[in-house]
């Protein structure tokens, strides 16, 4: 069972590091200032200065993956609420505190991944497009998954140009995507629900040609049926 721990201002927590890193800082330079000459000076600041920022960083993507893997059980366990707020009584942070605390690092932008999914699962489809359409990760896997979320929201919002238009896009993100017959299907059911009948048509086609093997391709005929109904 979680027990709640004593709370510590993370203002203070900040504070004090960023002050040991400057004294730290300022110590290297005086103990080596008569060795450097004044262009010197400026090059070694320039680089503490990057030091301070890389090391920052750092530790930043460290605390979110670790209160990623916190909170990352509510959210494979469907409990969606949680997962976006957390358990602050508990110490654990929700998707939500992640994404706004360090949503910059790349274990904070995979946390947005997953709240973007969270509230598309709670309906919140506003909220889910825009964490999906802010994801910027490196995942390949992640990349088209996110955009396929995009689509999806946009499909749930009945914009079905748009949600064509995302899901296309996904399809054509990474050549050994395992999902592209999937989404070069959804793509062609909101084309052919926006009105764009061969557009639909011509993707379906795709998919049994390219396709055979896959889920989506067993579903083509039925919908080549629905469109030209």
């Amino acid at each position: 069972m979680l027990r709640a721990q004593k709370k510590i201002s993370k203002k203070i927590i900040k504070e004090d590091v960023i002050a040991t890193r400057y004294f730290q800082a300022r110590t290297w330079l005086d103990e080596n200032r008569k060795r450097l000459s004044t262009i010197g000076t400026v090059v070694a600041i320039v680089l503490v200065g990057l030091w301070f920022y890389f090391n920052n960083v750092k530790t930043n993507n460290e605390k979110a993956a670790s209160e990623f893997a916190k909170v990352f059980t509510y959210f494979d366990n469907g409990q969606y609420q949680i997962a976006v707020g957390g358990i602050p009584e508990h110490n654990v942070s929700g998707l939500q505190a992640i994404v706004d605390n360090y949503g910059g690092t790349t274990a904070g932008n995979v946390a947005k991944f997953y709240l973007a999914s969270c509230y598309y699962n709670m309906q919140e489809y506003d909220k889910a497009l825009q964490y999906f359409d802010d994801f910027s990760g490196n995942d390949p896997l992640l990349k088209v998954a996110a955009l396929s979320g995009v689509g999806g929201c946009y499909e749930a919002k009945q914009n079905f140009k748009k949600a064509a238009e995302a899901f296309e896009k996904a399809a054509s993100k990474n050549a050994d995507d395992p999902n592209i017959a999937d989404n070069l299907s959804h793509a062609a059911r909101n084309y052919g629900k926006a009105g764009e009948k061969q557009r639909a048509i011509d993707l379906l086609n795709r998919v049994k040609k390219e396709y055979p093997t896959s889920a989506a391709a067993r579903n083509v005929e039925r919908y080549l049926a629905e469109i030209n109904a």
